[in-house]
């Protein structure tokens, strides 16, 4: 039986979705084989980073039978359009969308090394994750919510965002709402934008910084990052689970 909900989270009421028991999570591995994204310090391409992280991500939320019904958008990395990413989520019902990614800088941030004989853009002045939403989300108070926990997450457990975006995002649109969790808006990013349930863009760290590079290809760091996540969304879909249990005793 489905039941539209309404539950209290840290101090402020929000209207969920309807939610019919199973809390499936979209993981949407960022970018495509053919559009890999950004190019790595050391010329990795971010697909496989994303790729990594969200099958990782999946896997764990497979272990949990709350989650059991979650899955991954374009596993195998076909060229598949962001507004079609979103399409599956909704088709799919989809209760969290949670879109992989791993972070560039601007051209003029750029310098250059030397790496296996080749002259390669890196960026070691910036570090760190960062969060986006989109007010033009279909549960945009939701997305924000979840960007507040996940980010709450990352700091608990010693990440710390970067806020290099902040430079470009400077209202309306697209502005910087959370300098302390990294949690920015970005209103017309399709992804997010056309998806109709709680959704963010997570970009799990800065690849062309050589440092965090090596951070992000280490098995050890990818479980933490995994773990943060996984412990984000527990906390997250806990309280629809529990205004679940509770619409059901009033029934």
């Amino acid at each position: 039986m489905m039941y539209c909900l309404s539950f209290l989270f840290l101090g402020t009421t929000i209207s969920s979705e309807c939610w019919a028991g199973d809390f499936r999570i979209a993981i949407d591995i960022g970018h495509t084989e053919n559009s890999p994204g950004a190019i790595s310090a050391r010329g990795v391409p971010e697909y496989l980073f994303n790729k990594n992280i969200g099958t990782l991500l999946h896997k764990k939320l497979l272990q949990d039978k709350r989650f059991k019904g979650s899955f991954i958008i374009n596993e195998t990395g076909d060229d598949l359009s962001l507004s079609a990413r979103a399409d599956i989520a909704n088709l799919q019902g989809a209760a969290l969308f949670v879109s992989i990614h791993h972070d560039s800088v601007e051209p003029k941030d750029l310098s250059y090394w030397l790496y296996q004989g080749k002259f390669m853009p890196h960026c070691d002045k910036f570090t760190g994750y960062s969060i986006f939403y989109s007010e033009e989300n279909g549960s945009p108070l939701n997305s924000l919510i979840f960007a507040f926990v996940l980010g709450s997450e990352m700091l608990h457990n010693g990440f710390c965002p970067t806020l290099h975006h902040a430079e470009k995002f400077t209202g309306g649109d697209k502005d910087l709402i959370d300098r302390t969790r990294g949690i920015y808006k970005y209103n017309q990013l399709v992804v997010l934008k056309r998806t109709n349930m709680p959704a963010v863009l997570f970009e799990c760290g800065l690849i062309k910084n050589r440092y965090e590079e090596l951070q992000l290809s280490n098995s050890k760091y990818q479980q933490k990052l995994i773990d943060t996540l996984f412990n984000a969304i527990k906390i997250y879909s806990s309280h629809f689970i529990k205004a679940n249990l509770n619409q059901s005793v009033d029934k």
